[in-house]
């Protein structure tokens, strides 16, 4: 788009003959580009209504890729600190993270922890009860996930899963197959007609990409996100260049609170906090 938007300028000063093909060339890729992201824009229909006060039956998460490197965890019990959300989900968190995240397992009694140290740990802290956890590796052997279901108020149950899925990389894989396979793999296990459905992590994908919208196609799930922005939690230190890699989902069960990107804990990922009302 921006090479086309530079040539349309060059050929425009130089009055050549082709400036109105080029010029028209860039308004459809513009158009084309604008379909995908315009949901995301604040101001269009949302997709997942508001919650209406008095709330009762509530969840609060966040998710956080740590960046393993960060050896600065101050930041992020700091934000959990100031947040108190009722679960966390730890991302590329090792051995290292699990020490320092040791300070908050009064408050988080229900945990799972998969530390490793090849950018793919992850960790979950919760105040609510956890049940029939397992920790799978869907597709590959080093790629974990955390499947769970939550007790919100003693009778309902939440079927919870966490992801991380490896992106294509010209030093991990070569292809996005093994993240869409991943992504894929969960849309055909969950079942949000039957039962009230969390997904999230970071999925390594832009929420118009056309996996993330197969996910979403075959899950049924929602994303609260449209019409309210798009909260790029990646890059963190690079203002022009962010998109959104973390994500939640959910079924339509579930009404939204709030939902914001955190500050900056030292990471090359922001948080993501999200709050949902159970309605059903």
């Amino acid at each position: 788009m921006l090479l086309i938007l530079l040539n349309s300028l060059l050929l425009f000063v130089f009055k050549t003959d082709y400036y109105a093909f080029y010029l028209a060339a860039m308004i459809v890729c513009f158009a084309w580009q604008a379909h995908w992201v315009m949901p995301y824009i604040p101001g269009y229909p949302t997709e997942v209504p508001g919650a209406k006060t008095p709330l009762s039956h509530t969840v609060k998460i966040l998710t956080a890729n740590v960046l393993m490197s960060n050896r600065n965890a101050t930041h992020l019990l700091a934000c959990i600190h100031q947040h108190r959300p009722d679960m966390i989900l730890t991302l590329e968190s090792d051995e290292w993270w699990q020490a320092q995240l040791h300070a908050i397992h009064d408050d988080y009694p229900y945990r799972v922890a998969v530390p490793q140290s090849n950018l793919y740990g992850m960790h979950l802290y919760s105040k609510l009860r956890l049940t029939d956890t397992q920790v799978a590796y869907l597709v590959e052997s080093d790629i974990p996930s955390i499947h769970c279901h939550v007790e919100m108020d003693g009778s309902t149950v939440v079927h919870c899963h966490f992801l991380h899925p490896a992106p294509p990389s010209p030093t991990e894989n070569t292809s996005a197959k093994p993240r869409d396979k991943e992504l894929l793999c969960i849309a055909r296990q969950v079942r949000p007609d039957l039962y009230p459905t969390i997904v999230t992590g970071d999925l390594n994908d832009v929420a118009w990409s056309p996996t993330t919208r197969a996910f979403r196609a075959r899950s049924g799930l929602l994303d609260p996100r449209i019409g309210r922005g798009f909260f790029n939690t990646f890059h963190a230190d690079y203002v022009c260049a962010r998109w959104p890699l973390d994500h939640l989902f959910h079924s339509h069960h579930f009404h939204i609170i709030d939902i914001q990107r955190l500050e900056h804990i030292g990471s090359d990922h922001f948080p993501l906090l999200t709050e949902l009302h159970l309605t059903q």
